[in-house]
């Protein structure tokens, strides 16, 4: 058995907690780029995590509280696989990943740090794990997450806005 060790996450883990569900609260506060939101759809949005695994580590979350996949409704399910495809679009124009890991880990016990239902995305390359995690637990984030904010907020702007203008019927 191969472990992923995350010793830098121990940081979230004592992280003070705020009052109520973080992922219904962040949308709502109207501070996108201090919440590291990139995009708000309808039923979801796209947010970085604050204790990322890999550079350019994001999150799918769906705006309405629920804890399993099973109470997402149709049109909220097409909306979060619309911005898992375009997440994993401005990943690859962003950062040019080999891979993605992309999943969730649906209640407490298989490890979700929040009981709201969010995919992870993250983005791979070849030998991105390497000593630093298992023999100085350090994970080693090359870019500052407010320079990565800005290279994938805009990337996202640009993403949804073509298809938006291709909808409407317009050219751009």
């Amino acid at each position: 058995m191969r472990c992923l060790w995350a010793p830098w996450r121990m940081a979230y883990i004592l992280e003070e907690k705020g009052n109520g569900c973080i992922f219904c609260r962040k949308p709502k506060e109207k501070k996108d780029k201090e919440n590291l939101i990139l995009h708000q759809s309808e039923y979801g949005f796209v947010i970085m995590n604050k204790f990322p695994y890999n550079n350019g580590h994001l999150m799918v979350v769906p705006k309405r509280h629920c804890i399993d996949l099973d109470q997402l409704g149709e049109e909220e399910f097409q909306d979060l696989s619309h911005l898992l495809r375009a997440s994993t679009k401005v990943l690859r124009q962003c950062f040019h990943p080999q891979g993605f890991n992309i999943g969730m880990n649906v209640g407490k016990v298989s490890g979700a740090g929040e009981e709201h239902l969010h995919f992870h995305i993250v983005p791979r390359w070849a030998g991105d794990t390497n000593f630093m995690p298992v023999l100085a637990e350090t994970k080693i984030i090359p870019e500052y997450l407010e320079k990565t904010y800005e290279r994938l907020h805009s990337a996202f702007l640009e993403l949804l806005q073509k298809k938006k203008a291709v909808k409407g019927g317009r050219k751009r």
